[in-house]
Order: C-alpha cells, then sequence, then structure tokens
C-alpha cells in the first residue's frame, strides 16, 4: 500500500507537524528533526549494530541504580524544532516519559556510518552541545576508535581518543572501561 505524507511548505517543520502525520512510517529509516529540517537516514548496517549491542551490554553492566541505558531508536527532544534519536543514551530513569526523553540525556552516543557521519559529527554535535548534553561519545568501527567529548563552558572538549586496543577508563557518567577493538567482536 502506498501512503503520501505531507508536510508544511515554505517553513521549519516543528514536532507538532510530525506528530500531525501520526506513526512514523516503518521502514527501517530514522527520522528526525533538527532545526525544523527533517533528516531521514537508512537503517543500519551489520557492523553499526553489532558495535551498538556491545556497548549497550558494556554500558548496562557499569550502569548504576537511577540511571537507564537505551538504545535507538527513541525520541529526545531538545527543542520543539529538534528530535533527535541517538544510537544510545543514558538519563536518568525518572526523566523518560512512555514515548520520548523531554530533555538533555547525560549521555549521547553515535556510531558513525557513511550515510550519518556528517549530521553526527556536525549537526547532531551541534544541537547536543547548545541543549547541555554533557557528554558525547563518536564511534567508529572502521578506524576502530571512540572520541569522549565533555561540555566545558558550554563547549565540546575532547577528553579521550581511544583508537584499537588502547584500554581507556572513562568516568562520565559513570565509571566504564572501554577498548575500542572490543567494541567489533
Amino acid at each position: 500500500m502506498t501512503s503520501v505524507i505531507t508536510l508544511p511548505f515554505g517553513r521549519p517543520l516543528t514536532r507538532s507537524d510530525l506528530e500531525g502525520l501520526g506513526e512514523q512510517p516503518d521502514d527501517g529509516h530514522r527520522y528526525e528533526l533538527i532545526d525544523g529540517v527533517l533528516i531521514v537516514s537508512p537503517g543500519p548496517q551489520f557492523r553499526h549494530q553489532v558495535v551498538v549491542g556491545n556497548l549497550h551490554l558494556l554500558l548496562r553492566q557499569a550502569c548504576p541504580t537511577g540511571l537507564q541505558v537505551l538504545l535507538a531508536p527513541f525520541a529526545v527532544v531538545l527543542a520543539d524544532d529538534t528530535e533527535v534519536q541517538p544510537d544510545l543514551i543514558v538519563a536518568p530513569l525518572s526523566q523518560f516519559t512512555r514515548k520520548e526523553l523531554p530533555g538533555a540525556p547525560l549521555l549521547a552516543i553515535e556510531v558513525l556510518s557513511s550515510s550519518t557521519r556528517r549530521v553526527d559529527l556536525l549537526l547532531k554535535r551541534d544541537r547536543l552541545q547548545a541543549a547541555g548534553v554533557p557528554s558525547y561519545w563518536l564511534v567508529d568501527p572502521d578506524t576502530p576508535s571512540v572520541t569522549v567529548l565533555e561540555l566545558e563552558d558550554g563547549i565540546y572538549v575532547e577528553r579521550a581518543h581511544i583508537v584499537g586496543d588502547e584500554d581507556h577508563a572513562v568516568g562520565a557518567p559513570f565509571a566504564v572501561r572501554l577498548v575500542p577493538s572490543e567494541l567489533l567482536s
């Protein structure tokens, strides 16, 4: 069955515009809204999902009571014109609603892929920084590496760039040890 989606023309979109459409299509794509622009990304590939799954397990094992580690797709509302779905988020359990996280998580993680790399490195980084997300990790499965960014005076500062078999202890939002090469197995 073919469906036709109509969106307002000539102005930035808002979350209300998207909600007015009903459920997002179940087509394997990720739908995000950044500064009023609809971003549609293809579904993730195998290697991406392996890394996301391993990160989820690692974080869940280290996660203290009261915090929740959650996988995409799950809406993170940063503004009326910005709703993103990082690959992984960590936030206090009490801040989640049934359908979204209304505000900044403590940690947002993106696993880079060829189709989303520029959005993750530029647009999402900028919006997460502006929203006050304390930690943002960028995981590159091709290298393999993890770049740990933390807010300092409202600007992301690189706290670590961990490559290959390097072992690094990250302290925020809770203590966890990262070895990028192990995320691929």
